[in-house]
């Protein structure tokens, strides 16, 4: 079977639905635009984080535009991002629980400040459930096994 770019009429209809369901939440492209805008703004001026992404982005415009598809992708099953994330942590040294607790300490504080009840709670827990996959990445990657066990991941 030939394998073509154009997405299947079923993988159309789940997007349609997925980015319905997150419209009727309040989640939209403006939406994302002023998250990642916010978040990536405090994470530039925090003092643990900061550094830590300094050290790597020089210009933050193009991160900050494939933030934007990572989180569409996300949030809408969009199929725009295809950036793989892992390798670029895995480089990260002391990438630990502390500072993903940090990150979704200030991705929660920029979700409260931009509101949304339902939305913030849905784009929150995903972002638990990504800081939850890294770290079990992080530590298959450097120690061959999970490093989150039963009930230790981001609730």
């Amino acid at each position: 079977m030939e394998k073509t770019d154009t997405p299947s009429p079923h993988a159309i209809q789940m997007r349609d639905e997925k980015r319905r369901a997150a419209a009727e939440m309040g989640i939209d492209d403006a939406f994302v635009s002023e998250l990642v805008e916010r978040f990536y703004a405090r994470i530039q001026a925090d003092p643990v984080l900061g550094p830590v992404f300094g050290e790597r982005i020089t210009d933050w415009a193009p991160h900050l535009a494939q933030m934007k598809r990572f989180w569409r992708s996300i949030l809408f099953s969009s199929g725009e991002y295809l950036g793989r994330p892992m390798p670029l942590h895995l480089a990260i040294p002391g990438l630990d629980k502390p500072m993903f607790a940090r990150w979704l300490d200030l991705f929660g504080a920029t979700l409260a400040e931009i509101g949304g009840g339902d939305a913030a709670e849905h784009v929150h827990e995903r972002a638990r459930m990504i800081a939850n996959s890294f770290l079990n990445g992080i530590a298959i990657h450097h120690h061959g096994k999970m490093g989150l066990g039963p009930g230790e991941g981001f609730a």
